[in-house]
């Protein structure tokens, strides 16, 4: 969050790549995630990258530097810049959310989410949110091989693969349905809507340095808003 909202507020285009290069690449290269980490990261943004870039390019209000022409719209030099800086801040926005997803496991996140006080529905919220594209994304890889097993051909022509994906579809949606159906009656089961606070007996652990780094991680991001409020950078 801390890293979305610096290359939100700072701007322009050397400081989102110097939060991108500090921020999410060195650490991911650590964490031994880098190679992974650029693939979703660029899956997660391109289609919105795409989106702003064609945006700002052609329709960026009172641009007057005209660099190409396809019919009636004008692609234009300052459209162009904020794009890049648009897609500046796409990519340490996306490249943060990543990281997060890579190195943090769902149950730790809901275990330490309860800890500090949150509602068990909230912390239940926020850990199927992060496990909703996974567990898609594998149920349609089963579905695609069952298919096939029965003479579905997905592979091919471009017409092809997309009329393949109608028979797909169908099934990765119901059986999303199906598994919170059957996941809400798990956990009614196990008393999950009980009144009361819940005993936890295993959290993850939460050294002093940590805690230090996270309000150092605050304190700067406040100085940054402070410092760009007084022109400073």
């Amino acid at each position: 969050m801390v890293t979305a909202a610096a290359a939100v507020v700072l701007g322009g285009v050397f400081w989102p790549l110097v939060i991108v290069l500090g921020a999410v690449l060195i650490p991911a290269s650590i964490a031994g995630v880098l190679p992974t980490l650029l693939r979703y990261s660029i899956l997660f943004s391109l289609p919105i990258a795409i989106s702003a870039l064609l945006v700002n390019l052609f329709f960026f209000p009172g641009g007057q530097t005209i660099l190409f022409q396809i019919g009636p719209i004008s692609a234009t030099a300052e459209g162009l810049s904020f794009a890049i800086e648009i897609l500046c801040r796409i990519a340490a926005f996306s490249g943060a959310i990543t990281l997060f997803y890579l190195t943090t496991k769902p149950t730790e996140l809901v275990l330490d989410l309860e800890r500090r006080g949150v509602s068990p529905r909230l912390a239940f919220v926020a850990n199927a949110s992060v496990q909703t594209v996974p567990a898609m994304a594998e149920r349609a890889q089963q579905i695609v091989a069952a298919q096939r097993a029965r003479g579905l051909d997905t592979e091919g022509s471009v017409w092809r693969r997309f009329r393949g994906l109608v028979p797909i579809v169908g099934p990765v949606v119901l059986g999303s349905i199906t598994e919170v159906e059957e996941r809400s009656m798990a956990l009614e089961a196990r008393g999950f809507t009980r009144p009361g606070k819940r005993s936890l007996l295993w959290f993850p652990p939460d050294s002093p340095l940590q805690r230090i780094f996270r309000w150092l991680l605050v304190v700067g991001l406040g100085a940054i808003v402070a410092a760009r409020a007084a022109g400073l950078i």
